[in-house]
C-alpha cells in the first residue's frame, strides 16, 4: 500500500452536455460507469485513501462508489458546485492526517490506465507533477503555458484564454500529484475571478510556482487522458474500451473472435482460452465464459456463467449458469435463476426462469420451464409448460431423475413427477405422479362417423 498517498476524485458535476437526468459520472461505457473506470484505474495503486467528491445526485454517486468496492474509498459532499478548486477544498478535510501526497483526478476519464497514474506517482518532483498532452484540436481544454525556460508557469482555461493562448496545443489533463502541505496552503489563495465565476483548481499551478515549488509536467497519450463530456464521446470511449479488451482476449488469452467489429464484450467479462466468439455476440458485465465454449452467432448474455465446452447459439440469457458441455439454442431465452447442468440442453424456442435443470436433461424445443427443479436425465418434450402462476402466487414444479414429460403436457404447480415416471402427451397434470408411474389427464377420444357430411347437409 502507498501509505502516505490519497486520491481525490472529482465526481460532483451534472454534465449538462449529456442532456440527461443521470449524473455524468454514472453513465456507462463498456459495462462500467465512467466513475467506475477511474476507480478501477486507482485500484492497482493500493492507495491509503480515496475521497470521491459528490454533488449532483450525491446519493446515487455515493452508491456507485460503494458498489465498485475500492478499499479505503469514501465520499465528500460539494453541496454547491463552484468549480474544481472548490471541490478539492471540500475533500481535503476528509484526508487522514498521515497523508502526505494527494493524487487529484477527474471522474470522467474511462480510458485512463493504471500505468499512467503509476508514472505520475513516480515522476513527481518536490512541488508535484501534472499530466499534459498535445492535441491537434485542443478546443475546450485548459492550455499549459510555459516560461521561456520550459517550466510550467500556469494553466489558462479555454474560455479565459486569448487567441494566442488558444493556439497552444499542450493541454492540461486535470490530473495532479501534489504535496499535501503545499496543496492546502495554495487552496487558500484561490479565487473565482474568471469567466465562469468558479474556483479553478488549475490556478494552483501558478500559486505553487510563485511559492518556489513549481509543478513538473509529465507527457501523456491524449487518448488515454481524454474526458467524456457528451454522448458522442461516451460512444467513442466505449468502442475503444471494447476494442482494447478484445485485443487482450485475442493476443494474451487465446480466444477466437470471428469478427471483432460485430462482437461486443464488456471490459470485466472473462473469457477462457480456446473459447470462440461468433458474430453478433454481446457479453455484458459479469459474464464468464469457460475454456472451449462457443458463443453465438447472435447471442446476448448478461451476468452469466458459461461452463467449459458449452455452446450457446442465438440466445438471450440473463443471470443464468450454463453447465459444462451444455447446449443452448437457437432462439432460447434463459431468464434469471436458470441453472443448467452438465451436458444438458435447452433448444429452439424454449424459455426457462428460476429453474434448475440437471445433468443430461433436455428441454429440446417449444417449452416453458419456470420455478422448477428438474433432475438428471429428464426429457421435457415439445409443448410442455410448467403452469407456475395462478394470478397471485408462484408455485414450484419438481421433475425427478429419469422422468419423461410427454408432448403438450401442462404441469400445474405445485406438482411432482416422480423418478422414472411418464406423463402422457396432451395431459394436464394437477396431482403428483409417483415414481415409475404413468400420469394421464385427458378425456377419452370420441369419433363420430359421418359427422362432417351431416353438418354440411
Amino acid at each position: 500500500m502507498t501509505s502516505d498517498t490519497a486520491a481525490i476524485v472529482l465526481a460532483a458535476g451534472k454534465g449538462t452536455r449529456f442532456r440527461s437526468e443521470v449524473a455524468k459520472v454514472l453513465h456507462r461505457a463498456a459495462g462500467r460507469s465512467l466513475l467506475g473506470h477511474v476507480l478501477e484505474a486507482v485500484r492497482p495503486l493500493a492507495l491509503a485513501q480515496t475521497v470521491v467528491v459528490v454533488g449532483h445526485q450525491a446519493e446515487e454517486v455515493a452508491a456507485e462508489v460503494d458498489r465498485v468496492g475500492l478499499p479505503g474509498a469514501t465520499t465528500a459532499l460539494q453541496a454547491e458546485q463552484r468549480g474544481t478548486g472548490h471541490a478539492v477544498q471540500q475533500a481535503v478535510p476528509a484526508l487522514d492526517p498521515a497523508i502526505r501526497r494527494v493524487l487529484i483526478l477527474p471522474g470522467d476519464t474511462p480510458l485512463l490506465p493504471a500505468r499512467v497514474l503509476e508514472a505520475l506517482l513516480e515522476g513527481a518532483t518536490a512541488g508535484g507533477a501534472m499530466l499534459t498532452a498535445r492535441m491537434e484540436d485542443p478546443t475546450g481544454y485548459g492550455r499549459v503555458l510555459r516560461t521561456p525556460g520550459g517550466t510550467v508557469e500556469r494553466i489558462v482555461e479555454h474560455r479565459d484564454a486569448t487567441e494566442a493562448e488558444r493556439a497552444v496545443t499542450e493541454i492540461n489533463a486535470g490530473m495532479y500529484l501534489l504535496d499535501r502541505a503545499g496543496l492546502e496552503a495554495a487552496l487558500g489563495d484561490l479565487d473565482d475571478d474568471n469567466a465562469q465565476g468558479e474556483v479553478y483548481l488549475t490556478d494552483i499551478v501558478e500559486v505553487l510556482g510563485r511559492g518556489g515549488a513549481p509543478v513538473s509536467a509529465i507527457d501523456a497519450n491524449p487518448v488515454e487522458i481524454a474526458g467524456v463530456n457528451d454522448r458522442a464521446q461516451l460512444a467513442d470511449a466505449a468502442t475503444r474500451l471494447r476494442a482494447n479488451h478484445l485485443d487482450h482476449l485475442l493476443r494474451e488469452v487465446g480466444v477466437s473472435v470471428t469478427d471483432p467489429a460485430t462482437t461486443y464484450v464488456d471490459v470485466d467479462v472473462e473469457v477462457a482460452r480456446d473459447a470462440v466468439l461468433l458474430p453478433g455476440t454481446i457479453l455484458d458485465a459479469g459474464t464468464r465464459v469457460g475454456a472451449g465454449a462457443v458463443i453465438g452467432p447472435n447471442s446476448h448474455l448478461t451476468a452469466c456463467a458459461v461452463g467449459a465446452g458449452a455452446t450457446v447459439h442465438s440466445t438471450r440469457a440473463e443471470q443464468a449458469a450454463i453447465g459444462e458441455g451444455a447446449t443452448v439454442g437457437p432462439f432460447s431465452h434463459l431468464r434469471p435463476g436458470t441453472v443448467l447442468g452438465a451436458r444438458s440442453k435447452v433448444g429452439a424456442y424454449a424459455e426457462t426462469k428460476n429453474a434448475a435443470i440437471g445433468d443430461g436433461s433436455k428441454v429440446p424445443h417449444l417449452a416453458y420451464v419456470g420455478d422448477a427443479t428438474v433432475g438428471q436425465g429428464v426429457n421435457i418434450a415439445c409443448g410442455v409448460i410448467t403452469v407456475n402462476y395462478d394470478g397471485a402466487t408462484k408455485s414450484h414444479t419438481t421433475v425427478e431423475d429419469g422422468a419423461f414429460v410427454g408432448c403438450d403436457t401442462m404441469l400445474v404447480a405445485p406438482v411432482t413427477i416422480g423418478a422414472g415416471a411418464y406423463t402422457a402427451a396432451g395431459s394436464t397434470i394437477t396431482e403428483d405422479v409417483p415414481p415409475g408411474a404413468l400420469g394421464i389427464a385427458r378425456s377419452r377420444q370420441t369419433t363420430k362417423e359421418g359427422w362432417v357430411e351431416r353438418r354440411r347437409g
